[in-house]
């Protein structure tokens, strides 16, 4: 029996997301209807962001669109980190906000401000909507800070050493559930010099300033000094989101550390479950190590787009592979996504004057499906491929559908963006080839192609035309 791709309407199904803390996909259930509240990990402005952190907020934001898409109403809040985070997460070291401005000569202020409105702009080049989340930022929630400490001073979880008051993780039995520590094993090879702590695994909750005046300072009940990093989200999320929250995501290296010490101190202030679901994503890393600004291997977006590529190529290659999926950068691949994406660029060019008319639900439901289905955008891009590529759909549903599939996407297909960069040289040897290769002087054609090839561009003949692309 014949079917009418057209009438079908598309199934009620629900998002299915990998919960970090079970260790299984869950299916989302909020805790209030329709809105969600969403809490991620994000920035230490004491530098630009490199492209391994911005994978992050690609999978933060893909995410907010799947939620949107399915007509939830998310409550989205991406934090700003101006304070407080040292350069060892286990409460030594400097702090990188204070190191980096007395490097430069310069404020706290003065860096954490750069450094935010740095992050903003990546966040708009890769097409994350800035207005579509909150940016709250630490040094604005000290007192929220200082409350949560005093709730759980009262009920027993902290104590005081020489250089600020801990969290007492011996309180919370719990501790160490997210990733699954065995916080005994751990304890038992622990080094003997924690440096006043009762426990290896307990964490400063406010750290006191020394002998030396600090940039940043406040004072509190136990002497003047600074919030941990890790109270700070807690802070911040329960202030804008309340006392529990849907959905929690990061990159996985805040999962043994950072997102354990979020669960046990607003547990035990709070007494209730921090977040239903814990999302990560995994590293992207080149050369077999992750691409960080410790490791020394930084890659930035501004510096991708010195050589030419389209910032949206770099959305583009995040989406190729699943977030859970460690994804291994270069060059190559990067422009292997740019080539893919100008492809596609070129198709929806094509349908500029074209008509859309109905959405092919046989495309657009299983699209659905796969980005339902823990935001599979791997499967999901291989449906749209499939869809530009089926001669059995008109041009007119394949741009409505296509307009649909972008909304989660987020590249831009019928709308603004940076195009790729094709030097007007490349393109005037490029029409002159072609020019002769109707008149099918294949010699001259061939001279060209060779010459194109060596200024670092291939020409892809087509039936109604080519392509350039960076080799």
């Amino acid at each position: 029996m014949f079917l009418n791709w057209r009438f079908l309407k598309p199934k009620a199904r629900g998002i299915h997301l990998y919960n970090t803390k079970s260790k299984k996909k869950e299916m989302l259930k909020p805790l209030h209807s329709s809105h969600v509240s969403i809490y991620s990990c994000g920035p230490t402005v004491y530098a630009a962001a490199q492209i391994g952190n911005l994978r992050s907020y690609v999978f933060a934001d893909t995410l907010h669109r799947a939620l949107t898409n399915a007509e939830y109403k998310p409550k989205h809040i991406i934090n700003i980190t101006d304070v407080g985070h040292l350069t060892d997460d286990a409460d030594q070291g400097e702090d990188k906000i204070e190191k980096a401005a007395k490097k430069e000569h310069r404020s706290a202020e003065s860096i954490t401000k750069e450094y935010t409105k740095a992050f903003l702009a990546d966040l708009t080049t890769l097409n994350i909507v800035t207005g579509r989340y909150t940016f709250p930022k630490a040094t604005d929630h000290i007192p929220e800070q200082i409350e949560i400490i005093e709730v759980l001073e009262e009920k027993g979880h902290t104590y005081k050493t020489k250089d600020g008051i801990y969290f007492d993780t011996k309180t919370f039995p719990k501790y160490g559930e997210l990733g699954g520590i065995n916080l005994v094993e751990q304890q038992g090879g622990a080094r003997t010099d924690m440096r006043d702590k009762k426990n290896p695994k307990d964490f400063a909750l406010w750290k006191f300033s020394g002998k030396e005046k600090r940039l940043q300072e406040w004072d509190s009940p136990w002497g003047v000094g600074f919030p941990g990093w890790h109270l700070e989200c807690s802070a911040m999320a329960i202030s804008h989101l309340g006392e529990q929250i849907d959905i929690h995501t990061g990159g996985e290296d805040h999962i043994y550390t950072h997102h354990n010490n979020e669960i046990a101190q607003s547990e035990a202030a709070t007494g209730k479950v921090f977040a239903s679901i814990w999302m990560h994503n995994a590293f992207l890393n080149l050369g077999g190590n992750k691409i960080s600004k410790s490791e020394g291997n930084s890659i930035y977006l501004a510096d991708l787009i010195k050589e030419g590529f389209s910032p949206l190529s770099l959305r583009y290659l995040f989406l190729e592979a699943h977030y859970r999926t460690p994804l291994s950068f270069t060059k190559e691949s990067l422009k292997g996504a740019e080539n893919a994406l100008h492809r596609l660029y070129l198709f929806t060019d094509s349908l500029a004057k074209t008509k859309a008319t109905f959405v092919h639900n046989f495309y657009l439901n299983r699209f659905k499906e796969a980005v339902y289905d823990d935001l599979n955008t791997a499967k999901a891009l291989s449906l749209l491929w499939q869809l530009v590529r089926d001669g059995d759909v008109s041009n007119g549903s394949k741009k409505k559908t296509l307009e649909r599939m972008d909304r989660m996407l987020g590249l831009e297909l019928f709308g603004k963006r940076l195009k790729v960069d094709i030097p007007q040289e490349i393109k005037v040897l490029a029409e002159k080839r072609e020019e002769y290769r109707k008149q099918k002087d294949f010699k001259k054609s061939d001279e060209l192609r060779d010459r194109i090839q060596e200024k670092g561009y291939s020409v892809l003949d087509r039936d109604n035309g080519f392509i350039i692309e960076k080799l």
